[in-house]
């Protein structure tokens, strides 16, 4: 008795450390969810206010509405079906663009995504093609360019143009796609009487680092393709205690979030130097600069770069990687090491969706497909946890006959495994198989823009972020904010439920103490997956109401395993 209290308290101690402890963990190398899309109010789903949507109110007095800043220099409109936005002529600077196909929240009314902003504006933003300053006299930040068309289409380029009073005239022409990629062009044209050193560069400024957390499974901030590597580092904190350089041919740098890139591309067949760099008033900012090249009088040279800036769409960004459109640009999503499950489980929910049109319905078909594969494995499982069972009273004389000698016990176990032929490990194949496919799932949940705002029944308006019908405030009758740890929802409880019926179909063990473990581990689970996404927790459901049918099943055909359990 004495013993079995002790193993108790000692599972009670590694219960509240599993729920105060796995909280700081998790916000570290895994971020459970989304920001919530929904909350209860009254019992009645209303969509939650985007914070970035009212930035001003810790910016500083200087920063001005956005429209007013819009409206103090001359512009060119940009009208794509993804962009919406405007150039600014005072600078040449691509300053003003909202994602026209993706909403702050998911309220009918919710503004777009703004992806750039004006400086002088909350959260500054933008993008900036010219030369140095290097015995050549560019035009400055101030210079007020001349454009070719009023409006910026994916059928009609802009060309800026101006010139420098010394010979030189300076173009950039500024082309755009149906999606989110521009190609520039700069031209300098050489009408003086000596040669120029010509170096073109082009840089994105942003104040303040990335509102989406960056964390050990998940970057965001700085970012960059080198010689033929992808680098998820510096972050915001490196570039703060010093610039970071490279030099390669082919590649690009920028600063990505969660769901949004903007990204510069330099000529692939030239040489450049990229650099992050921290600037005063919390600014950060990417910039390129290719190798100087003399321009001899009457001639003139152009060099192309591009500029992806939007969301981080997989098919999009692997169509201008296969493409050889820009190398690596598929890496902007931080796939991590599971890259090879992760994505081809991500296509083929994806295409589910499309089929269905439903995200939650094609986890629960991706849960059915899995199981499917993975059911001969089960089965194996289920044969060698009956053999195991069987050998249960061999294996405890052998444990009484040797109770003082642990080595000569462990060599007489192991004498009978071999000779019964079973092998203790095969019960743990599916589970090791699951690991990487819910890690997968997870990660396609956390990162992929696709999930971003999906529904799926009833109150579930966004699988990608938490259950927002909370139970403990009575489904937001009750005007609390709920500790984190204590925000359950429904579907968190019958993630719970479903785990203690599938347990208790388990063969129960031998261990009191194990016994309690597993009486009591479905409802610490319950606590550590309630942050997670909803989408996340519909697998595992799925998964745990699957597995209780197949154990059905199999219990059928292997009936030794349930005596054993009885005895």
């Amino acid at each position: 008795m004495k013993d079995e209290t002790k193993n108790f308290v000692l599972f009670a101690v590694i219960a509240a450390l599993i729920l105060f402890g796995w909280p700081l963990v998790q916000n570290r190398f895994f971020p459970t969810a989304n920001p919530p899309a929904t909350k209860m109010v009254d019992g009645k789903n209303k969509p939650v206010a985007n914070p970035a949507a009212d930035p001003t109110a810790d910016a500083p007095a200087a920063i001005r509405s956005r429209q007013v800043v819009l409206a103090e220099t001359p512009r060119v409109r940009i009208d794509t079906p993804a962009l919406k936005g405007s150039i600014n002529l005072r600078g040449a600077r691509i300053d003003d663009l909202v994602l026209t196909r993706y909403k702050e929240t998911v309220a009918k009314d919710s503004p777009p995504i703004r992806l750039f902003s004006p400086a002088g504006a909350p959260d500054a933003y933008f993008a900036s093609f010219g030369w140095r300053d290097a015995g050549l006299a560019p035009p400055t930040a101030d210079t007020v360019w001349t454009a070719s068309a009023p409006v910026l289409t994916p059928r009609t380029p802009v060309t800026l143009t101006a010139s420098n009073g010394k010979g030189q005239t300076f173009a950039i022409q500024i082309a755009v796609d149906d999606d989110y990629l521009f190609t520039v062009k700069q031209t300098v044209a050489n009408a003086g009487n000596a040669p120029v050193p010509v170096a073109a560069y082009g840089l994105v400024n942003r104040i303040g680092v990335s509102k989406d957390p960056d964390s050990w499974t998940i970057h965001t901030g700085p970012m960059s393709v080198s010689n033929g590597a992808a680098h998820y580092n510096p972050n915001f904190k490196d570039v703060d205690e010093a610039p970071t350089s490279f030099t390669t041919t082919g590649g690009w740098l920028g600063f990505t979030d969660k769901y949004w890139l903007a990204a510069l591309v330099p000529d692939q067949s030239r040489a450049f130097d990229g650099q992050f760099r921290a600037g005063a008033n919390n600014a950060y900012q990417a910039d390129f600069t290719s190798a100087a090249q003399l321009l001899p009088p009457g001639r003139q040279v152009t060099q192309t770069a591009k500029m992806f800036a939007g969301a981080k769409e997989v098919k999009l960004l692997d169509r201008y990687t296969d493409t050889g459109a820009v190398v690596k640009l598929d890496y902007a999503i931080d796939w991590g090491w599971f890259r090879l499950v992760e994505k081809p489980i991500f296509y083929y929910l994806d295409w589910l969706f499309r089929l269905i049109g439903n995200f939650g319905v094609a986890i629960i078909i991706l849960t059915l497909t899995i199981r499917a594969l993975v059911f001969p494995i089960a089965q194996r499982q289920f044969a060698s946890m009956a053999a195991m069972r069987a050998l249960q009273p061999k294996m405890k004389a052998i444990q009484e006959r040797y109770k003082d000698d642990k080595q000569r016990q462990q060599q007489e176990i192991m004498a009978l495994y071999k000779a019964e032929k079973v092998n203790p490990l095969a019960g743990c194949l599916p589970t090791l198989i699951q690991i990487p496919i819910f890690y997968a799932l997870y990660k396609a949940l956390m990162l992929t823009i696709e999930m971003r705002h999906q529904p799926f029944i009833l109150w579930i308006k966004d699988l990608s972020a938490p259950d927002p019908a909370t139970i403990l405030n009575l489904f937001g009758y009750i005007p609390i904010t709920l500790p984190h740890i204590l925000a359950i929802g429904v579907v968190p409880v019958l993630l719970g439920i479903s785990m203690f019926f599938q347990f208790r179909l388990n063969p129960q063990q031998m261990d009191p103490t194990q016994q309690q473990v597993f009486a009591i581990l479905p409802w610490v689970l319950m606590f550590v997956m309630a942050p997670f996404a909803v989408g996340l927790q519909i697998y595992w459901i799925t998964t745990n109401c699957v597995s209780i049918a197949q154990q059905k099943f199999l219990y059928s055909r292997h009936p030794q395993l349930k005596e054993a359990a009885a005895k």
